[in-house]
């Protein structure tokens, strides 16, 4: 087994660690030559042409782009923005905002109302349609309304009544945002987590992604499969090593990786990396254990259409590369 200096420690690595940075370099291939506007087949990975992978990057990815969008498209101050993050992810489906957004016009903390969202929302049930993405499961909230959307509406209300949106405001490091919202019933670590970078995506906050890492259940299981023998290592300092030592582990690999208009990968992309690597390591390395019993990858590869041009949180000051690499594509309505 090939062993790798971790901080102080040597672990050892398998065979799938090569796959990761694979998977990271072949998926952030795929989303450039569809930015490019270029036909299809993009990859000669039949993994990644038969199965659905998230972006190399988060923030690349098309909810996470709507919840940009939707953060910087209305009113900037930090009660509105807090509570359009809350409201977007937790349901995480840009169906259900629009639907809310039809009804209500801008969404504010003006117009949010418990009883009329939830009615909005009761008939598109009614109708047939979700209201929630199968992307996050969120527990819904102990607040005793029958319905699980109205219990996280009602959580909503419940966090901006308690002072949420000031609380993140003058945190002082993303890990005092991920402790606040980690402090509100049905919301673990790994949603909050979740959760503090998408506000960190805002103008309310602005903390370097590479400040704080908390690893979900996927990522976890993705580190086993890459590092069988961690001696002691923790699963954070494994993320902070990857993206640390990315450049030396592309060259090693002889990768060449075409990152984020400039952008290096950061914590939450490592960890999501590992996490699809995971996924990948069931095909490309079934024999190689992970966490739990999962061996077989549920969600086919299926196409949406062009992509929209991308748009980043201003602050990262990408958005003119990305404008000047794919002038092509439309500008999102």
């Amino acid at each position: 087994m090939r062993r790798v200096r971790v901080g102080r420690h040597d672990v050892g690595v398998s065979e799938v660690l090569p796959s990761y940075w694979h998977l990271a370099a072949e998926r952030q291939h795929v989303y450039h030559a569809r930015l490019r506007g270029e036909p299809g087949p993009w990859t000669d990975d039949a993994v990644l042409l038969k199965y659905r992978f998230t972006n190399a990057y988060r923030a690349a990815d098309r909810v996470s782009q709507d919840l940009i969008r939707v953060a910087y498209e209305g009113p900037q101050d930090p009660e509105n923005l807090v509570m359009r993050v809350l409201l977007f992810r937790f349901f995480n489906k840009p169906s259900t905002w629009d639907s809310l957004e039809s009804r209500f016009g801008q969404i504010t903390t003006s117009t949010f109302d418990v009883d009329a969202y939830s009615k909005v929302l009761d008939a598109k049930i009614a109708s047939g349609d979700r209201v929630y993405s199968a992307a996050y499961i969120v527990p819904p909230p102990p607040f005793g309304a029958a319905r699980k959307h109205r219990n996280h509406l009602l959580l909503i209300e419940h966090m901006m009544r308690s002072g949420v949106a000031a609380q993140v405001e003058h945190a002082g490091t993303l890990r005092q945002v991920f402790e606040t919202i980690l402090a509100f019933p049905s919301l673990g670590p790994f949603l909050s987590y979740q959760l503090a970078i998408d506000l960190n995506y805002t103008s309310v906050i602005d903390f370097d992604e590479n400040d704080f890492v908390v690893p979900g259940p996927g990522a976890r299981s993705g580190i086993a499969k890459c590092f069988p023998q961690l001696n002691g290592v923790s699963a954070e300092d494994v993320i902070r090593w990857m993206v640390d030592t990315q450049q030396v582990q592309f060259d090693q690999e002889g990768i060449e990786f075409d990152d984020l208009f400039g952008r290096s990968l950061t914590l939450i992309d490592c960890q999501n990396l590992f996490c699809e690597t995971d996924k990948y390591a069931r095909v490309m390395h079934p024999n190689v254990r992970g966490v739990g019993n999962r061996n077989r990858i549920k969600q086919q590869f299926a196409p949406k259409g062009p992509p929209t041009r991308p748009f980043f949180p201003p602050k990262w000051g990408i958005n003119q590369r990305v404008s000047d690499r794919s002038s092509a594509l439309a500008t999102p309505t």
